[in-house]
């Protein structure tokens, strides 16, 4: 669900470089109809942006055109919204739906499901399957309020697997985020914590909304409500212990999707809260 935040700064010993930056540009108001996007894909062979909302609406995936207007709408027939909270696709075009958003730390049904890359063009869509997991390390549901680490609103598809950053919700909360690794294959599958690294402590700017990485591989970008923070020089799927560089968006609003353009361009987007946001934004990395 919604009302999240986050950014990154490595456990390891990695110098954390800053850069402000004013170039994020707004491209387009959302249609009116969606006002809780959680994430977004893109297709830049059709110049499509596939969006999705989070719980308390429809299981359906929603395709925008280069102007912002809605292209399509395709309704899932067997995969329900619990709480989609982000989506991405694989390099075939294949989209996937991660169903994991997880507030109070108590869901046992987390998920992922794939849609085909040949079902985007009907109106309802069936999932071709589901990819169950849960996380090895909490072993309470809800776990100790200081222990709720098992949130997760941006992940993405890279080489068979998936990403998974992690939602801190703890009490006193210190900005850390765990990066779990799952195969994508249908059934359940072993979430493996694949590493972890630390944001600021304040929960409004240092909490995980979206997560990306660049058609390339060798950029990773996670998003938060004012900021993001850019993973590069990683070896393997070792993101955290990459260069990092802190990019300052001197924006605040309730960003809640992120997915490269290009290699050097990022599409952002935020939910319209309070007569504030409701926007697709473009931003290039200097």
């Amino acid at each position: 669900m919604k009302k999240s935040f986050l950014v990154a700064t490595s456990i390891a010993l990695l110098a954390c470089q800053q850069q402000s930056n004013d170039d994020l540009k707004e491209l387009y108001s959302l249609p009116k109809k969606l006002k809780e996007v959680s994430g977004i894909a893109y297709f830049p062979e059709t110049h499509l942006i596939y969006t999705i909302e989070d719980s308390g609406n429809k299981n359906a995936i929603y395709a925008l055109n280069s102007d912002g207007k809605l292209a399509k709408t395709i309704t899932v027939s067997n995969a329900a919204n619990v709480d989609w909270e982000d989506i991405t696709k694989d390099k075939n075009g294949n989209i996937y739906i991660g169903d994991f958003g997880n507030n109070d730390n108590e869901r046992r049904d987390l998920c992922i499901y794939k849609v085909a890359k040949n079902q985007l063009n009907k109106d309802v869509a069936s999932a071709e399957y589901k990819v169950s997991f849960s996380y090895p390390e909490q072993t309470a549901f809800p776990p100790k309020k200081k222990e709720m680490f098992y949130d997760v609103e941006g992940f993405f598809e890279q080489g068979g697997y998936f990403y998974l950053f992690t939602k801190n919700r703890s009490k006193n909360f210190d900005g850390t985020a765990f990066i779990y690794k799952i195969k994508n294959a249908k059934g359940t599958q072993k979430a493996v914590k694949i590493g972890e690294f630390k944001t600021c402590d304040n929960y409004n700017h240092c909490v995980l909304t979206s997560a990306t990485i660049s058609p390339d591989g060798k950029k990773v970008v996670v998003l938060s409500h004012d900021k993001i923070v850019l993973f590069k020089n990683f070896k393997g799927d070792l993101f955290h212990k990459g260069t990092q560089t802190e990019i300052k968006l001197n924006n605040f609003s309730q960003k809640e999707a992120i997915v490269f353009k290009d290699n050097n361009t990022l599409f952002i987007a935020d939910e319209k809260t309070n007569k504030v946001g409701g926007k697709m934004y473009e931003f290039k990395l200097k």
